[in-house]
């Protein structure tokens, strides 16, 4: 990539990230300004936006659980949001066709049709990299949000097959029983190969070759292949430690996917008016979403959040539009209109999703009035009764320092976290433990409110596997006015003196103080 472009690139989101957005944001202008110089998208930049995208739909793979997306209120309400935008969106654009003027001459039901499904998915890109950078991927509505893209992307994919003038080839039926045969194979590999370099090396060689290329061979899309890869070794314990290997090779090539939709179309004025109000249209697909989510029984909290993540057009919709142009379905002009509008929803969604819990603040009593009285299982508020210990994340260390603390504080501790498997063994085990997590913001209302009645928690530890999740945690604490003592566990210098400065009391190296603990030990040892 020229040196020139990666410089822009960095500018652009360096300056974006300090007015707080997302860098993706700054990639996007970067992209667009690169076109304004003449700069256009050559085949390296293709290549490296296409690694991205595989990178990230194998690392959601290998974080996915099957069972998420077999949820009721997943794939119905998926299905029924996509059928009821694509009618909206059709009836608008018709109505928008009655002009005549540019792109719309000519207009008809078919086009309409085709340009409303194609607005009517969500960005994967956008939305996982939207969750990630806010520490929210792990949270319910983070879980739902990326349940809710997955089917999206397999319905477009299914789409993609059936318009294609060439069907897959009759070697896709070997696709199932060649994945069946390598999965021992791959676990196999997984227990011998160890940490590092080569275990990277490992994930790029399974989403590329047995994911990607075997997929591309038989006739499918590549992407698809990747994905279905990463969900088959998901189940394996050293599938979450790849996940986070790769977490910067990917973020990293995706910065050549947002610089390639800037690159990918130079605006007419006409064309840029269209794409904004095309763009402002997101509004019906936040509005929709949060009364399907809410219909299926999950809180308004928890619809919101998932609406807002969602809160966008997609990559698969500049596909789907790319497929129509090519086959004459549609005019050419109508691809740089999704691309200009995807942009913009970027544009519109990083401050939303940046700001969404002030927002949620000021609207929550009337979103409130529109949940149903059925309430999911495993979405409801949760109530922390009279718990002076809350641990947050029952990783090794958490349920070590659940343990301990247990012997001091007995049933007054109370453990946390996001896992519905996590939370099932520890209860088998005897642990006080419920599935919620830190990004649940009816939780620390409800802290709040033992505060209030004088039941105050002692202690909070935050034992969560990223820095994000804890400061979240620390920022909620921090708005009910927490007085208890708070300790925390962090990784590098900088994660300890940011977690310091929020009002951590005692801050756990993990370095630092495993070294300590292994000295002890030792001397303990040979007294």
């Amino acid at each position: 990539m020229d040196p020139i472009w990666l410089t822009i690139a960095f500018v652009f989101g360096f300056v974006v990230r300090l007015v707080g957005l997302p860098p993706l944001v700054g990639y996007l202008i970067a992209g667009f300004v690169l076109n304004y110089m003449g700069a256009e998208s050559g085949a390296f930049v293709e290549t490296v936006s296409d690694l991205g995208v595989m990178l990230l739909l194998f690392t959601i793979g290998l974080k996915l659980k099957i069972k998420n997306l077999i949820r009721r209120e997943v794939y119905g309400g998926t299905i029924i949001h996509m059928t009821l935008i694509t009618l909206l969106f059709a009836g608008l654009l018709m109505l928008a066709g009655l002009s005549n003027i540019g792109p719309f001459e000519n207009f008809n039901v078919t086009q309409a049709l085709l340009i409303a499904f194609a607005l009517s998915f969500s960005s994967t890109v956008f939305a996982v990299k939207t969750l990630d950078d806010r520490g929210e991927s792990t949270s319910m509505h983070g879980t739902t949000a990326i349940a809710v893209l997955i089917i999206q992307d397999l319905l477009a994919v299914i789409f993609l097959v059936l318009t294609a003038e060439k069907l897959p080839s009759l070697w896709v039926f070997t696709v199932p029983v060649i994945l069946f045969l390598i999965k021992p194979v791959v676990f196999f590999i997984y227990r011998k190969i160890g940490h590092g370099e080569l275990l990277i090396l490992f994930g790029f060689f399974l989403a590329l070759i047995p994911g990607a290329e075997l997929f591309k061979f038989v006739g499918l899309k590549p992407d698809l292949g990747a994905l279905i890869m990463g969900i088959l070794i998901s189940g394996h314990p050293k599938s979450k430690e790849m996940a986070n290997l790769l977490m910067h090779f990917k973020d990293f090539f995706l910065i050549g996917f947002f610089l390639s939709i800037g690159l990918s179309v130079m605006p007419t004025l006409d064309i840029f008016i269209i794409s904004l109000f095309v763009a402002l249209a997101i509004n019906f697909k936040v509005i929709l979403y949060f009364l399907v989510f809410t219909r299926f029984g999950m809180r308004a909290l928890t619809s919101y959040f998932t609406s807002l993540s969602l809160a966008n057009y997609s990559e698969f919709g500049l596909i789907i539009t790319a497929v129509a142009a090519a086959n004459n379905w549609l005019p050419y002009e109508w691809l740089g209109i999704i691309a200009i509008s995807l942009s913009i929803s970027f544009v519109i969604s990083s401050p939303l999703n940046s700001y969404s819990h002030q927002i949620y603040n000021k609207i929550r009593s009337f979103l409130k009035r529109l949940e149903t009285k059925h309430r999911l299982v495993y979405d409801r508020t949760i109530d922390v009764e009279d718990a002076e210990v809350l641990i947050f994340g029952m990783g090794l260390l958490g349920t070590s320092a659940y343990d301990q603390l247990k012997e001091v504080y007995g049933q007054q501790v109370l453990a946390l976290d996001y896992n519905p498997d996590t939370v099932k063994y520890h209860r088998s085990m005897g642990r006080n433990v419920i599935q919620d997590d830190a990004t649940d913001i009816e939780f620390w209302e409800r802290v709040n409110e033992m505060q209030q009645e004088k039941r105050q928690v002692k202690l909070v530890v935050l034992c969560m596997d990223d820095q994000k999740s804890n400061v979240f945690a620390l920022k909620e604490l921090k708005t009910i006015d927490y007085q208890g003592r708070i300790a925390a566990t962090a990784k590098h210098d900088d994660d300890i003196a940011q977690l310091k400065k929020l009002g951590v009391d005692l801050v756990y190296n993990l370095y630092t103080e495993a070294g300590v603990g292994l000295a002890d030990h030792i001397c303990n040892k040979n007294k």
